[in-house]
């Protein structure tokens, strides 16, 4: 399979070949624990230099909910992982709670862009966030506000149901579990980390749009509103789903999203969104 996808990054959207004849990924480079620390504080006073020098226009205003909505969804605050302490996806609900404040009923309107972490700010124990899961390299540690990765995942999964423009969107580098119960398409989500690995989109459309947030008992929501009905629907799909054998003895796991644009019954276009690629920490063939 051959053609074209965009990626998103750096404030700006990429367009170039995707083929799926030759994706095979390197194998991992381990870094010292100095490496990874310095390095972690190096991004984050390049993100700090980016928001006080560029002069973006971040979203910040909150309003009451705008009359439109556009797209909902919500996934399950618990699921049951092998090895991994519950008391981590516990306390993952606090940390879901305490963006979904800052968050629940931002306004963006037109120009403006929605930054995660701009608008949650560095999840601090100080602050009430509590340890979480978190992945590094792989591998299941803890860490303050682990977590929030799920409110990433939901965000970008519902912008790619309207117009927005995705300006910034990390992949993961890792598939870390097995697919049960999986309802989305692998690769769909973005992962963050404070500050410096961000979820960012742009509004570029004429219409004020705003973000929903919010937790039940048993399910984190969210939903996309407009103050004024659009003409289109959006279909996120997966186009293609490959796993290979890499050279080195690891599996890795490919796949293409793409869109297509509904109106009135019709399907206007379609267009390919991203590729992913990941590292697969389980082996592909194990029996349900």
């Amino acid at each position: 399979m051959s053609g074209e996808f965009w990626t998103f990054g750096s404030g700006k959207i990429q367009k170039r070949p995707v083929s799926t004849s030759n994706n095979s990924i390197m194998q991992p480079r381990r870094r010292s624990g100095w490496r990874r620390y310095a390095g972690k504080w190096v991004y984050r006073a390049q993100r700090h230099g980016v928001w006080w020098l560029y002069g973006t226009r971040f979203a910040t205003f909150r309003h009451e909910p705008l009359p439109e909505g556009v797209f909902v969804h919500q996934t399950p605050l618990l699921r049951q992982l092998r090895a991994v302490d519950m008391q981590l996806q516990y306390n993952k609900i606090t940390n879901l709670r305490l963006a979904a404040e800052a968050i629940d009923g931002l306004l963006i309107r037109p120009g403006e862009v929605f930054s995660f972490w701009k608008r949650v700010g560095r999840p601090s124990a100080r602050r009430g966030f509590l340890e979480g899961m978190v992945l590094q390299d792989g591998r299941v540690q803890r860490g303050i506000g682990g977590g929030l990765c799920q409110m990433g995942n939901l965000l970008h999964w519902m912008v790619l149901h309207t117009p927005l423009t995705v300006t910034e969107r990390w992949r993961h580098s890792y598939d870390v579990f097995p697919d049960e119960n999986r309802t989305l398409p692998f690769g769909s989500g973005a992962t963050l980390a404070y500050n410096y690995i961000d979820l960012q989109f742009r509004n570029d459309t004429r219409q004020n749009w705003q973000i929903r947030v919010w937790l039940s008992d048993t399910h984190l929501h969210g939903e996309l509103r407009c103050d004024q009905p659009l003409p289109y629907r959006y279909e996120v799909f997966e186009q293609s789903h490959w796993m290979q054998h890499e050279p080195w003895g690891g599996y890795s796991r490919h796949n293409v999203l793409a869109r297509r644009t509904h109106r009135d019954g019709a399907i206007l276009y379609e267009e390919v969104l991203l590729e992913n690629h990941a590292l697969m920490m389980y082996s592909p063939f194990l029996n349900p």
